[in-house]
């Protein structure tokens, strides 16, 4: 039952819809104020009633009629409209819908025909796959779960970043001091060895930096040798960090990187031209962004070389002619909030309404307790080593706590990632976060193992008892239960709103919230030593709330044990 759509067919206000009825019934923050609530105060100047006087009046109608069999009360109070549901009939209602639906509860269809677009990860080639990464990696991927599971045609992009006089002083590093069995053997460790080496040297000696411009000129003009070692680089690459996607659960429709638009800019830049927006600034192009308080919009610099924001200008524009984006968000650190306001500004200026449908999903950066991270000094910390020294610490709790599981390796794998992956998706994306093992991996508070562990205490409660067609949902006419009921009812609802707001974290505390009601109920009842028909309904209870927290983890990228 949509409870909303139906407490607006109750309601009767002329001069107001049902549908604009509907979009202001909430939910109230005390339960004390009921299930739901409206507030009567936008009504006062329509219906020349004080806010106190419409609610009363309103109650008084619904109270006199006998289609809402559903309400046990309807009380007016302060301009509220409050709104108490029957507790049995929602109770059965909602546990019917979880367990008729299965892992389809809390999709909709509500982006049918719509196409969204998610530029995420976007690591760079023969570059470290940090801990910086995963919050632009792990937020993206659950937005594009989402969005295909409110029936969106979600495009997942990592905008690789293989382009620039970085790869020429790879080679020229390479070339000098590269192994190719050591690279074969380390990967992207190697390259990162030489490359810290080559910035080194190149402090002594500026030579270096001429001959790394030669051989990224080279890579453009397609010199065989060049492109062949640039080739090598981005093998080895994509190989060490499909490892970790994996592991992540992340994939990508697209791999449409920097060198993707090389020659896809020009037309930009000659349309902008056209428009007479490109302006000189001591021999560099420029959009002047003056006017609204920004600095220009440096499209070329003076010797011709393009940016990042020309190259994400031409991005825009192929996604849009390519996959007639009804959204394109970039998930994408918030320390370029800036660079995002400057190029959506010109899309704008250039006379395109769809510049509205960009949207920069900003995010805090992740660190770990011991400093910051530098690529070309070596302080990196890779985030394939964060989840092996995670599962590893997980495999040592699983040893202490669990002796007797099977499989303790495997556990011990979806135990360690995905408490890495939680505590990214936890709170708000855009609160820096510093990363500490021993938290994330608390089996107690608001963890990841610990909406695990939930997972597979209810799958350990339902395999010590049939549920059989006697049901008394009496059993669930308490406060403990009721809670679980209300927190799994609000989960379709925090799915709607992750998308809307581009926020994992609804999902993560929805199901957090579910999790906590469902261990208090378990700890305050008997479900297995109870009657048949009272024991039945707990453990529907219990499915249904089994089957919320599988669909959140999945949502979220993460695996639901069925043992820990």
């Amino acid at each position: 039952m949509d409870y909303r759509h139906e407490l607006s067919r109750l309601i009767d206000i002329d001069g107001v819809s049902r549908e604009e009825i509907e979009k202001l019934i909430t939910v109230p923050k005390e339960s004390d104020n009921g299930d739901f609530c409206l507030p009567c105060f936008r009504f006062a100047g329509l219906l020349k009633k004080s806010p106190v006087v419409i609610a009363k009046e309103l109650a008084e109608t619904i109270t006199a009629s006998d289609t809402a069999d559903f309400l046990s009360n309807v009380e007016p109070k302060n301009g509220y409209l409050n709104f108490y549901l029957d507790k049995s009939d929602f109770n059965r209602r909602i546990l019917k819908k979880v367990l008729s639906e299965g892992d389809a509860y809390g999709a909709s269809d509500e982006g049918r025909g719509r196409t969204v677009c998610i530029d995420y990860s976007s690591i760079n080639i023969a570059k470290p796959f940090h801990i910086g990464h995963l919050m632009t990696t792990v937020i993206g991927a659950a937005l594009y779960r989402l969005y295909k599971f409110l029936g969106y045609n979600a495009v997942g992009i990592n905008h690789l970043g293989d382009w620039g006089t970085q790869f020429g002083k790879l080679i020229v590093a390479y070339k000098k001091w590269g192994d190719e069995k050591d690279l074969e053997n380390r990967g992207i460790r190697t390259l990162l060895d030489i490359y810290v080496k080559f910035h080194k040297c190149a402090e002594t000696d500026d030579s270096l930096n001429d001959e790394a411009r030669r051989w990224f000129k080279r890579i453009e003009d397609g010199d065989p040798e060049a492109v062949a070692l640039f080739d090598k680089f981005k093998e080895v690459t994509m190989k060490e960090v499909d490892r970790t996607y994996k592991r992540l659960k992340v994939s990508f429709d697209s791999y449409a990187g920097e060198s993707f638009y090389n020659d896809k800019m020009q037309p930009v830049i000659d349309e902008l031209q056209e428009k007479g927006l490109l302006c000189d600034s001591d021999g560099a192009k420029v959009v002047d962004l003056s006017a609204y308080n920004m600095p220009p919009c440096l499209i070329l610099k003076a010797d011709g070389a393009t940016l990042y924001a020309t190259r994400d200008l031409a991005a825009a524009f192929y996604r849009k002619k390519t996959y007639d984006f009804y959204k394109c968000l970039y998930v994408v650190a918030y320390q370029q909030n800036l660079h995002f306001k400057q190029w959506f500004k010109v899309v704008e200026l250039m006379g395109y309404d769809w510049y509205k449908d960009l949207e920069h999903v900003a995010f805090g950066m992740v660190s770990m307790e011991d400093g910051a991270m530098s690529t070309r000094e070596g302080k990196v910390v890779f985030l394939e080593d964060v989840l092996n020294r995670t599962v590893e610490k997980a495999r040592a709790v699983l040893d202490e706590k669990s002796q007797t599981l099977e499989n303790k390796d495997e556990v011990a794998e979806v135990i360690g990632v995905g408490a890495v992956v939680f505590s990214a998706l936890y709170n708000s994306r855009i609160k820096d976060v510093v990363f500490s093992y021993d938290r994330v991996l608390s089996f107690e508070g608001e963890t990841g193992p610990y909406v695990q562990y939930t997972h597979a205490r209810c799958t350990s409660v339902l395999s010590r008892a049939e549920i059989t067609e006697n049901v008394d949902y009496s059993a669930l006419d308490n406060p403990d239960a009721v809670a679980v009921v209300k927190a799994i009812a609000a989960f379709p609802d925090a799915l709607s709103d992750a998308v809307r707001k581009y926020e994992p974290c609804y999902v993560a505390r929805s199901v957090m919230a579910v999790c906590q009601a469902y261990n208090k109920f378990y700890f305050e009842h008997r479900i297995i030593d109870a009657a048949e028909p009272q024991r039945n309904a707990m453990l529907l209870l219990t499915k249904a709330t089994k089957q919320v927290i599988k669909t959140g983890l999945t949502l979220l990228g993460i695996a639901a044990p069925d043992k820990m």
